[in-house]
């Protein structure tokens, strides 16, 4: 008979656990998990320990680990889960920050393409319409896309290329538009 311990790997949470010293736990995004895996989450760090149920083998933290989780406030979280967080509000990263983010990603972009492009990339995140305005990701993602098709000028027009990957819902593709049409679309 086989030992089905040879198959069972642990994942993040056990891995944490298992460390010989403290680590730190990174839990991204959890307003996209399932509705109730915040209040699962937090029974088991409560009590530092979980068991595998296909071998009744329990995983018991040797060290506390430093847990960091992260929300997009997409949903709500349960009350029981906020009570035991110390909060922390990042903003959004101003121009100055965001050049800084943008050169780790493009050590060699031209600076006349970079200034254009952050000031599309704000301009378009002005826009109080967007249901979902671009985000870093999207920003380091438009500038490889325009670098690799050798672009090297872009202005908040109808012709900017590549809207796409700033922009990913369709009603923020019309929200863009009216504001480039002057504002004279969609209203009677």
């Amino acid at each position: 008979m086989r030992d089905i311990r040879r198959y069972i790997k642990l994942g993040p949470l056990g891995q944490a656990f298992s460390a010989p010293r403290r680590v730190v736990l990174l839990i991204d995004e959890v307003d996209k998990a399932d509705l109730e895996f915040p209040n699962d989450l937090l029974h088991e760090l409560d009590r530092m320990r979980f068991r595998v149920s296909e071998t009744g083998d329990e995983i018991a933290a040797k060290e506390r680990p430093v847990v960091v989780i992260t929300s997009n406030n997409e949903k709500e979280l349960p009350d029981a889960f906020l009570r035991r967080c110390v909060f922390h509000f990042i903003d959004f990263p101003d121009a100055e920050l965001m050049r800084e983010i943008v050169r780790v990603h493009h050590p060699d972009l031209d600076r006349s393409l970079g200034e254009q492009t952050m000031r599309v990339f704000y301009e378009i995140r002005g826009n109080t319409r967007l249901r979902k305005r671009p985000s870093t990701s999207e920003l380091i993602d438009w500038i490889a896309v325009l670098r690799r098709a050798g672009i090297q000028e872009v202005k908040l027009d109808q012709s900017l290329p590549f809207l796409g990957a700033l922009l990913k819902k369709e009603q923020d593709m019309v929200a863009l538009a009216d504001q480039l049409a002057g504002g004279k679309r969609y209203r009677s």
